[in-house]
């Protein structure tokens, strides 16, 4: 049974919460404040995921994000779900910055949040827990960089690269499709299986982060380029 841990100083939004995910089959802890779910992570068991909101009364919730990135180990990767104010996309963008796996803006329906909870869960169990030899059969090859499939694993030159689980899926859906221009529409979809939100800059986000590791100049990209005014296009031929 998967365990989640709920950072939220609202009392009765976490209790309303915690009774439906787990009456989903969730086991859930609450904490009210940023400190006492610092506190929570780190201990024994630790969580498989932390939906976290934004603004709590000593620590707010980037910081937050921030130091659970920081920790060590496989804590620094536990998948954290950022729960945001509906009228605040840029601190949607911060929060994928720090590096966030997904966000719900406030208020939501908590189907759409178990939605969410489960598509992450999904992409984190897929994750490479170790490194292992690439494989031929699974390995996407441009230049320098390398791509496995089945392992999940990115390299530059044989140097590993780290991305998140949500960050590998935009940098596969690209690859695969090398040549092709694809609108942040299409990516998202492909994705998320969902439509992109209206002025939703996620993607943008994600893609600032993907070149930030696979890129030799992020200022002037050669693997993932901007198409201006349509998406994003994955270049078949790389040094």
């Amino acid at each position: 049974m998967d365990s989640l841990l709920i950072i939220e100083d609202d009392q009765r939004l976490a209790q309303m919460v915690s009774d439906y995910l787990r009456q989903s089959g969730f086991q859930v802890a609450h904490a009210p404040n940023g400190q006492s779910g610092l506190d929570m992570l780190t201990g024994n068991p630790s969580p498989g995921l932390v939906i976290l909101d934004l603004m709590l009364p000593d620590l707010d919730g980037l910081e937050v994000c921030r130091r659970i990135r920081a920790l060590p180990g496989p804590l620094g990767l536990t998948p954290v779900l950022m729960l945001t104010a509906k009228g605040d996309p840029m601190d949607r963008v911060v929060g994928l910055e720090l590096g966030a796996d997904d966000y719900m803006p406030k208020p939501f329906e908590p189907r759409e949040l178990l939605a969410r909870i489960r598509a992450v869960l999904r992409r984190h169990a897929q994750s490479p827990t170790g490194h292992r030899p690439l494989e031929t059969a699974s390995v996407l090859r441009f230049g320098a960089l390398e791509i496995d499939r089945d392992g999940r694993t990115l390299s530059v030159g044989g140097q590993p690269c780290e991305l998140t689980s949500y960050q590998f899926d935009l940098l596969l859906v690209l690859a695969e499709r090398a040549g092709r221009v694809l609108t942040r529409e299409q990516i998202m979809e492909a994705v998320r299986g969902r439509e992109l939100e209206a002025f939703d800059r996620s993607i943008d986000v994600h893609m600032g982060r993907i070149r930030a590791a696979i890129e030799t100049d992020v200022k002037a990209p050669k693997r993932i380029l901007t198409v201006r005014g349509v998406g994003y296009v994955f270049a078949k031929q790389q040094d």
